[in-house]
């Protein structure tokens, strides 16, 4: 008789495998982009779900041994959805012993009042909930503004913008914001989201779903999503292999020409230019 599987004892071996990819990750984007210095105030905007609970969750492991001195502050911001638990994260971040502060805006009734029924509330949401953010972050002496965002929703932006916008740009790890006040930082950028999602349901983390206000998600995002997911179940790595081109950018290669200068490559000195009326009008050589 065959023995048996111990079961738990792989599954426990597998989790802290898993924890400690995660960890080394975080650790490795930070490093790279020199998210977090010595002295730092980082907030960490925990909005309930998988991404910003394994955020804060991996900046917790990460504090007791990193190499500076950085202190952690979570904040949530309460939109008033309706049937929103406004005790589940004031309740966990307890438990852990982590400060936190909860702020209090109907950011709701604004939304609803604006978009019309049907249509997708996440963007002005979203405007609305990174302005609060950043006021309270303006402050109360945060130099880091932390967020959830994962390496697959920075590919997904790279792809949104390829595909309806005509630009390549992605979500970069680390960035000043529009009015030059706030530093904010992605810490979760080498993750994946399914390890994230695996990681997020071993922690047993108190999920709020956010889909109470009934709004839907934005189509051409879920559409991009589902192009990646094929690819990935046809072409395993692909993905990875994309993020790795983010961080490889040959300009040289390619048509922008302010980040290279085509024109004066092999330019002769003391030559005239024709200008490209001259050259549409096709009469370059005339004086």
């Amino acid at each position: 008789m065959s023995a048996q599987p111990d079961i738990p004892r792989k599954q426990h071996y597998e989790a802290a495998k898993l924890a400690k990819r995660l960890r080394h990750q975080v650790g490795q984007a930070i490093a790279d982009f020199n998210m977090i210095e010595d002295g730092d105030k980082v907030m960490v905007c925990l909005s309930g779900g998988k991404d910003s609970y394994t955020l804060l969750d991996i900046l917790l492991s990460l504090q007791a041994k990193a190499p500076v001195r950085f202190e952690l502050v979570a904040v949530n911001l309460d939109q008033k959805q309706p049937g929103f638990p406004e005790h589940v994260l004031p309740e966990y971040l307890t438990a852990r012993g982590v400060p936190f502060h909860i702020i209090e805006q109907d950011t709701y009734s604004t939304v609803t009042r604006v978009i019309p029924e049907g249509k997708t509330m996440c963007s002005l949401c979203s405007r609305l909930r990174r302005g609060a953010l950043y006021q309270w972050a303006a402050t109360n002496g945060v130099t880091k503004i932390a967020l959830g965002h994962h390496r697959d929703d920075i590919l997904g932006t790279f792809f949104l913008n390829l595909f309806y916008q005509a630009q390549l740009k992605a979500m970069p790890p680390k960035l000043r914001s529009d009015d030059g006040r706030h530093v904010v930082i992605r810490p979760l950028a080498y993750c994946k989201e399914s390890d994230i999602a695996e990681y997020a349901g071993q922690r047993q983390f108190p999920i709020i779903p956010c889909n109470l206000c009934g709004s839907q998600e934005n189509l051409q995002r879920k559409a991009v999503r589902r192009m990646m997911e094929d690819w990935e179940k046809q072409y395993p790595g692909r993905s990875e292999t994309i993020f790795r081109a983010l961080g490889s950018v040959q300009p040289s290669q390619l048509t922008d020409r302010n980040l290279f200068d085509f024109a004066a490559l092999g330019a002769r000195e003391g030559v005239a230019r024709a200008d490209a009326h001259q050259w549409l009008a096709g009469n370059a050589g005339e004086s």
